[in-house]
């Protein structure tokens, strides 16, 4: 170890300048950052630890990216480069594979938990991150070439035997959180030992430290001194096991760098190993404060979990990790007090706005001719999606337009970092153009639209509330339109048509405006046909489905560039990808007249030869059937031309879309 820290010293200072002995934390923490192999993932960065790891790796390396399961960059990670903060939710097993093959990672640090905390209550969700979400990284890790993976686990593995346990000691979980940890751990030991995978857990204790959950003890604490005063404290010999967040960083950069022949498939506990009662916190925060009054005791009821005794033993980290706890409570605790009074307040301010989203939307519209449109529409969008209180992402998919929609879009990009714009390299027609919005959008629901302002934006805060009842689809239903009455007639018997056609359930007066939720998303984009009707897949797929009423206005700028071809053109899109009924009919007609023809040939044959012996020579009437029969023989190949057209057209594969350019402002 000696030799290895010498010669990080020299690295670290220079050559021709004198090392300072012994290292200090910070100068240990680089040397072990300096040593990681990249690229980097920190899963669950947007957490306490996760972005104290961050934001320390990345301090020195260029290779190192956040991963947060929201779809919004964290209140811990709000002043860092966005592009180095990516979005991934890790029970779903594509969404892992995308990013490991765009990255080709090879060290991975697991912080990705849900349930810690009392707020934290939903069991199936405590289940689905840390085991599901574990066993899909490492599944996903084991296909790839990785050098380091760090699990972090807790000391609530241990549960009730919650007094120094050591590594090897019972395990006896007492909630749904600590079940999911101690088998998380089990889980590292079968991929360790088993996979002989360089894969190891972190017993975390009492970690604290700058960008702690503010309504922790230690930061309430901290703000309550500053004031004079204490916050509500549970009894006073309840014991914890405090270390300052620089040493579980340190303790986590040199378990990536160990060896793994020796520590893979363990766990680890990182503890100062010094048994800390809330009254001995309490006096030291009082030293530094010089607070006059005392604590009132037992203010703040226990939690269900909460133990009396509850302080480890990290005399393993010491042996095969050379770890130990160096920061002392009081300057731990000075430290984090050094940096809340100065930003604390601003960071916490954006944390209360950032828990009351709970979802991003990502709006997609297809843009042909709508220059003059796009600015309100972004404007509409933009007030629609403050209004309901979410994040929020506005996508412009461009589809070869032949007005100054570029320019116009350019501008929205460069001024909003909500916009995108997509720019295709020709017109693929609309259904393209949205789903190739879907497949770069990042929002839990995607909302179709199209550019010319007849799909209503305020609209969407209905289909927010359907969304949030728990419906995957919700579309605009057109009860009525605007305009031209008599084409709005021939829509409407449309619909009912092919609705009574369609081999599935199809909603009435529904066109492409919609909500859908990212699961239907998901499906939407995987799906392999090319010459795709976004609005019969959308029924076909499923889920929970439902309609929101509204009238759609005509035009705000310019004519449609629909006409009776075009209309005409998208009734057999829809007919013949959603139903075989022409095909039946076929069958049917075919069937009677056969059968007709059949009894024609019989009372002819009769009439010949026992009533009318003079058959009639009648030219009328022979150009009359061959003409009946020659036109049903062309329909027939006609229907049957559709549905062969649409299988070579299948069968071609060409890509649904072809993308110019993606503008972003980053």
């Amino acid at each position: 170890m000696g030799t290895s820290v010498y010669l990080s010293h020299l690295s670290i200072f220079g050559p021709h300048q004198s090392p300072r002995y012994p290292l200090s934390l910070e100068d240990k923490i680089q040397e072990q950052v300096n040593q990681l192999q990249g690229p980097i993932l920190i899963f669950g960065a947007g957490g306490f630890i996760g972005a104290n790891l961050f934001r320390t790796i990345a301090q020195y390396r260029t290779d190192v990216y956040a991963v947060t399961s929201k779809p919004f960059i964290p209140w811990r990670l709000d002043d860092c480069d966005p592009a180095r903060v990516l979005h991934c939710n890790i029970t779903r097993k594509d969404d892992i594979e995308r990013l490991f093959e765009e990255h080709q990672v090879r060290t991975i640090f697991d912080l990705a938990a849900y349930g810690a905390y009392s707020k934290q209550s939903d069991v199936d969700l405590i289940y689905e991150t840390n085991l599901i979400g574990l066993l899909n990284l490492l599944e996903m890790a084991s296909k790839f070439s990785i050098k380091a993976f760090i699990h972090a686990g807790s000391s609530s593995e241990y549960g009730l035997n919650a007094a120094a346990p050591k590594e090897d000691d019972p395990l006896q979980p007492n909630s749904h959180y600590a079940v999911t940890k101690a088998s998380a751990a089990q889980m590292i030991k079968f991929y360790g030992t088993i996979k002989e995978m360089p894969v190891l857990n972190l017993r975390y204790y009492s970690i604290y430290g700058p960008y702690e959950e503010p309504d922790r003890l230690i930061p309430q604490l901290i703000e309550k001194g500053m004031k004079g005063s204490y916050p509500p404290l549970v009894q006073p010999d309840i014991s914890r096991d405090f270390v300052y967040v620089d040493d579980a960083v340190y303790a986590t950069l040199l378990s990536a760098n160990s060896d793994f022949l020796k520590t893979r498939g363990k766990s680890f506990n990182i503890a100062s190993g010094k048994k800390t009662t809330i009254r001995d916190i309490a006096g030291t925060i009082r030293g530094i404060f010089n607070i006059s009054q005392e604590p009132e005791w037992g203010d703040f009821p226990n939690r269900k979990w909460d133990l009396k005794e509850w302080y480890g033993d990290a005399t393993l980290a010491g042996e095969l990790l050379h770890w130990q706890n160096e920061t002392s409570l009081r300057d731990g605790l000075t430290k984090t007090y050094e940096w809340q009074k100065d930003y604390s307040k601003p960071l916490y301010e954006k944390k209360i706005v950032q828990d009351k989203i709970r979802h991003k939307l990502s709006a997609v519209i297809a843009c042909y001719r709508d220059a003059q449109a796009v600015p309100y529409m972004y404007r509409r969008l933009t007030d629609a999606f403050v209004k309901i209180g979410v994040d929020y992402e506005i996508i412009f998919v461009n589809d070869a337009s032949p007005d100054n929609a570029a320019e116009v879009l350019q501008e929205l990009v460069n001024r909003d970092h909500h916009v995108i714009a997509i720019e295709h390299s020709r017109n693929f027609g609309s259904q393209a153009a949205f789903l190739s919005g879907m497949e770069i959008s990042t929002g839990d629901g995607v909302i179709l639209l199209d550019g010319d302002l007849q799909d209503p934006p305020e609209l969407i805060e209905q289909f927010y509330q359907k969304f949030l009842e728990g419906y995957d689809v919700i579309y605009g239903r057109r009860v009525q339109r605007e305009g031209n009455q008599s084409l709005a007639f021939f829509y409407k018997v449309f619909y009912r048509i092919f609705r009574s056609v369609s081999y599935v359930p199809m909603p009435l007066d529904a066109g492409d405006f919609s909500l859908m939720s990212r699961k239907v998303v998901d499906e939407l984009v995987r799906m392999p046909e090319t010459d795709q009707f976004m609005r019969g897949l959308r029924a076909w797929v499923g889920f929970r489905q439902t309609g929101v009423d509204y009238i759609r206005p005509e035009r705000m700028f310019g004519v449609t560039t629909n006409n009776w071809r075009k209309n005409l053109a998208w009734a057999r899109k829809a007919i013949f990808s959603f139903s075989f009924v022409p095909l039946e009919l076929l069958t049917y007609i075919g069937g009677l007249l056969t059968g007709i023809s059949f009894l024609a040939i019989i009372w002819v044959t009769i009439n010949a030869i026992f009533i009318d012996h003079s058959i009639p020579h009648g030219i009328p009437t022979i150009i009359v059937l061959v003409l009946f029969f020659g036109g049903i023989n062309m329909l027939s190949i006609a229907v049957l031309g559709e549905y062969q057209a649409k299988i070579l057209e299948e069968t071609k594969r060409r890509p649904k879309f072809i993308r110019r350019n993606i503008f972003r402002n980053q």
